[in-house]
């Protein structure tokens, strides 16, 4: 457990993902040489994210320490983000976490999912051994994405979010909008890209990590559906209009961002979802 990870290792880190050697080959072979996985895996975690940095910089692209947070200066229990005030309803240091009240009207609500409604498909996850997706028995729920900036109201709800945050709109991914039908979850899960699966290395190509998520309540379900957040015991109700926002610096479990969607007891649940990433999504 004394051990610390040398400049000769953190080069050859560098020179297996510069050769798309996956993140799990890579803490395999540093296993197998004897260094103690906890230590592999934290100098694995530290070298890549640094490596993305450099590379983000060399392509002139930008990219953040920082992380998106809601101006919370003074507790304020209204915040004024962009053209709507938006309630603050529950905050939480660690995990961290702020719900917030009426981020949405009930007109864009509705809109939102008639514009997505005749757009759903089974929704994916990451693969974890391929490159690309793949459906996932975990997530049982169907979805579409928009492109950042689609139409007016995604353009509106993305300024607005981005006020909200102070987090550039550029870094964001576009809306995914989601349905969970009576029966339907997602199991706990993470939202950042595990730095171990085949797929990762690709996807950060496009802006880097995601560093927060904002889960947007387009309907209330008459039962169930909450979104859980296990390791804190933590679970938020469902309300239309309503979202939770969670951010987490780096991909890793001590972030205490495990969370997952409860199974909708009656009726349906749909949310829209935003990612933040790192860098510029492209």
């Amino acid at each position: 457990m004394g051990q610390a990870a040398s400049p000769e290792l953190c080069r050859w880190i560098i020179e297996q993902i510069s050769a798309g050697v996956s993140g799990d080959k890579i803490l395999q072979a540093m296993v197998q040489s004897g260094w103690d996985e906890t230590v592999a895996k934290t100098a694995f975690a530290q070298v890549s994210q640094a490596h993305q940095k450099d590379e983000a910089r060399r392509a002139g692209k930008p990219f953040t320490d920082s992380l998106p947070e809601p101006d919370l200066t003074g507790q304020p229990t209204v915040i004024r983000a962009l053209d709507r005030d938006v309630k603050v309803l529950l905050t939480l240091a660690h995990p961290r976490v702020v719900l917030f009240g009426e981020l949405l009207s009930h007109e864009e609500c509705d809109a939102l999912v008639g514009f997505s409604r005749d757009r759903l498909s089974r929704s994916e996850t990451v693969a974890v051994k391929v490159d690309g997706s793949e459906v996932n028995t975990a997530r049982t729920s169907d979805g579409m994405f928009f492109e950042r900036g689609e139409n007016e109201l995604c353009a509106r709800i993305e300024a607005r979010i981005a006020a909200l945050l102070n987090w550039p709109v550029q870094n964001g991914e576009g809306l995914q909008v989601l349905r969970y039908k009576p029966g339907a979850e997602y199991l706990p899960h993470y939202d950042y890209f595990d730095p171990y699966h085949a797929s990762t290395p690709s996807i950060l190509q496009r802006g880097g990590q995601r560093v927060g998520t904002l889960v947007m309540y387009l309907n209330t379900p008459r039962r169930g559906g909450g979104t859980i957040f296990p390791d804190s015991r933590l679970e938020v109700a469902p309300v239309k209009g309503n979202a939770v926002f969670f951010s987490y610096g780096q991909p890793d479990p001590s972030t205490l961002t495990l969370h997952g969607g409860s199974p909708v007891l009656e009726g349906e649940k749909w949310v829209a979802t935003k990612w933040l990433r790192q860098g510029v999504f492209e």
